[in-house]
């Protein structure tokens, strides 16, 4: 493995000093951090955020600690897994600590209903869940949308991570992005635990990239009401792709404040991610076989490309009880952003390997403010408990756009990359100034929602009942003239409908039927590196359809979950150079999950999903019943933990990932292989006495650096292939004070 290469900046540097600093002086006005025991297994430090804007707080780590009891169900607040009529995982920060992850997209690793993608042309991180995309603008930051950065958020900025499988238009609101039919992703932010926290985190990975972060949290004042969290990282350096590299810097403040009946939080996050050299996505002839997967650590990039983003956030969180029966809440928060590519994604044009592209460049910035305000009340009508929930959302967004297109072509190949001089000409294909994008997206939505949950037979069976009025504007404006394209103001009502029964202490069986509303999409500017025929025109909003049933199981240690859906969307793509609605997509499947510790040392979390995706009422019936492009009939995750027998403080862990095949065309007659990955890893924890702990890990992903096309598409419609990781290795530490 190469040396590391990452250099810490010297701000950065002071501001990590100054904080270990606030850390020392703050010892003396907070409890000593608990002693390391002097015998004994070393037990795994813990962070358990125990403070935020809800009387409940979080749900608790379920057996084993990788996953929790519950968590958020949108509007309805937390709810254990076994009370709630959908299906949902929620990731801790324990599982992120000892994987080493790094983003949303390494968490999402262990789901066996996500598997991840990429965005349309450029690096943001898409996640395909129950076969339909969510994209990182629409994952939702404590219950709110596009407070994040929308292409890579760091790991430091989240406690869990929380997937929600299934249509939630009604739980959530529309995602202002346009996807989360399949799902829905929510980040909880980190809060000040109850004891001390100073952590110090180092390591390095394969292609010599190295980090350093800081997590520091304090509670101060009367019953330690006052809470701040602090964290700060660094990283720099390769990736196990040749030429590859990154550099990111991120800094979070989460605060939060309590009394008997009031509580507050607030977030606030800075982070500047830069790729250089990222390996691009690969779009294939529509007249030759799906080409070999290269090496996969081989890089077809062109060393001219880059993404750069900027992103600053702040949200603000919170609740008052009323009464004893009703608490009213109010949430908001802002963000800007702004992003700076210059991208060339190549075309396969012959068996050999040789692509052709051009350059892409592209400037955008982002406006966004949001906010939501709530009452939920309990009252009881005879032999019924009533939940009440009722709640009013809004969510604005301000996009600047630019974009360029070189007038000559890029040569590349995918087996033997080389070089190709930048291409300096735009030739006629040039939206607005780089330097000075202007307006051409503006969102508006609002709604507002109502629900009760009624819980009859002393809470052995519920039932939600529901629905949100959802309002969509959105107005488009034309490149270089700013004069308005098009515009639309829409209203539909989405219903929800639940019953959890529980059968026995330990199983409970639930269906629901729910309705998923996103605004209309928009038509791109190019398409396989041509410009689209009516760039910029918008769709209607949609709706899609889902019933699902299912049963879970709760045994103390480990717990279980099957679940059969069918959902039903309406499929919008690109034919030939013109984007459209042709038909529909009906996604059937089922799901099955296990997580917890069935018995002492050893944690498992896996689980199966089987999908059959299928087009509907296509153009002529041309690909009627064929399966939906980028949608794999069976995704496999299994993982285990294992701590070793007669060496205490070591544990090992193992994960195996498959997922079949994916056809890349809607004929069905181009695919890509199945493809199976196997990661190992190992940790070790050490006394360092005096209340100090280290926690050393050690990783190694695509254990047999396996080279695959890891995902077709993303972007409905569309069929670029991405590339799987090669092997990395990583080694890291964290010191407990």
């Amino acid at each position: 493995m190469p040396a590391p290469r990452f250099f810490l900046r010297p701000t950065v540097v002071a501001s990590l000093l100054a904080l270990n600093t606030v850390a020392a002086l703050a010892q003396t006005t907070t409890a000593e951090p608990a002693a390391a025991a002097a015998s004994g297994t070393l037990s795994t430090v813990t962070v358990e955020a125990s403070a935020d804007a809800s009387a409940e707080g979080l749900t608790k780590p379920y057996a084993g600690g990788q996953v929790a009891r519950g968590g958020r169900v949108g509007i309805l607040g937390n709810q254990d897994m076994m009370s709630t009529p959908f299906s949902s995982t929620n990731y801790t920060n324990e599982l992120i600590q000892d994987q080493q992850a790094k983003s949303v997209a390494d968490v999402l690793l262990n789901d066996p209903s996500v598997r991840q993608a990429r965005g349309f042309g450029n690096f943001q991180e898409l996640y395909v869940v129950r076969g339909f995309p969510v994209y990182s603008d629409d994952v939702s930051y404590n219950g709110l949308y596009g407070m994040l950065p929308r292409q890579y958020i760091a790991s430091e900025f989240f406690e869990r991570v929380e997937v929600f499988r299934g249509a939630n238009t009604f739980l959530n609101g529309a995602a202002p992005g346009g996807s989360g039919i399949g799902g829905a992703i929510n980040l909880l932010p980190k809060r000040a635990p109850n004891e001390p926290l100073t952590r110090v985190g180092f390591g390095v990975q394969t292609g010599g990239q190295g980090f350093v972060n800081l997590d520091l949290a304090r509670r101060f004042g009367p019953d330690d009401s006052l809470g701040i969290r602090v964290n700060a990282v660094r990283r720099e350096g390769g990736t196990g792709v040749k030429n590859e590299s990154q550099q990111l810097s991120a800094f979070g403040v989460g605060l939060d404040w309590h009394n008997r009946n009031v509580r507050l939080s607030a977030d606030f996050g800075y982070q500047d991610y830069d790729l250089k050299d990222g390996r691009p996505s690969l779009t294939p002839s529509s007249t030759l076989p799906i080409p070999r997967a290269p090496d996969a650590r081989t890089n077809f990039a062109q060393p001219w490309t880059y993404s750069k983003e900027k992103d600053k956030f702040a949200t603000f969180r919170g609740e008052v009880d009323i009464t004893d029966n009703i608490t009213a809440w109010a949430a908001g928060g802002v963000r800007r952003s702004s992003e700076d590519n210059v991208l060339s994604n190549p075309t396969l044009t012959d068996a050999f390997g040789n692509t052709s592209n051009t350059r892409f460049s592209n400037t955008r910035e982002d406006r966004i403010g949001t906010g939501e305000i709530g009452v939920r009340g309990n009252f009881t009508t005879g032999p019924v408990k009533h939940t009440l929930v009722a709640s009013a959302a809004k969510y604005s967004n301000d996009r600047d756009n630019a974009y360029a297109i070189s007038a000559q072509s890029v040569r590349n190949n995918i087996y033997t990359p080389y070089a190709s001089p930048y291409p300096f000409a735009n030739g006629a294909f040039v939206g607005n100034t780089l330097d000075n994008p202007r307006l051409t997206d503006r969102i508006d939505t609002s709604s507002v929602a109502v629900a009760d949950t009624m819980a009859f037979m002393d809470d052995r069976l519920l039932v939600t009942l529901g629905a949100r009025r959802q309002t969509i504007k959105q107005t488009s404006y034309a490149y270089n003239t700013l004069t308005q394209t098009s515009y639309y103001d829409k209203s539909k009502t989405t219903p929800v409908a639940g019953v959890v029964f529980k059968i026995t202490p330990t199983v409970s069986a639930y269906a629901n039927y729910i309705e998923g509303l996103v605004k209309g999409n928009v038509a791109g500017t190019t398409v396989n590196n041509r410009p689209v025929t009516n760039a910029g025109e918008i769709f209607a909003p949609y709706q899609a359809k889902q019933k699902e049933v299912g049963v879970k199981y709760d045994g103390g240690t480990l717990g279980a979950s099957a679940a059969f859906f069918t959902t039903d969307q309406p499929a919008y793509y690109y034919s030939g150079q013109t984007y459209g609605l042709y038909g529909k997509q009906r996604n059937q499947g089922l799901e099955f999950s296990v997580f917890g510790q069935p018995t002492k040392g050893l944690r498992l979390l896996g689980g199966l999903t089987l999908l059959d995706a299928k087009q509907k009422n296509t153009q002529g019936g041309a690909t009627d019943g064929l399966t939906a492009i980028g949608v794999a009939k069976q995704q496999a995750n299994l993982g285990a933990e294992w701590d070793v027998p007669g060496v205490r403080n070591l544990s090992l862990n193992a994960r195996v990932l498959y997922t079949s095949k994916q056809y890349a065309n809607a004929t069905n007659t181009q695919s890509v292989p199945s493809w199976t990955r196997f990661d190992i890893g190992a940790r070790y924890l050490v006394d360092l006495g005096n209340g100090r702990a280290l926690t050393l890990r050690a990783r190694i992903d695509n254990l047999f650096n396996k080279s695959y096309w890891a995902s077709v598409g993303g972007t409905q419609g569309s069929n670029y292939l991405v590339l799987g990781a090669p092997r990395t290795f990583a080694v890291s530490g964290t010191i407990d004070f």
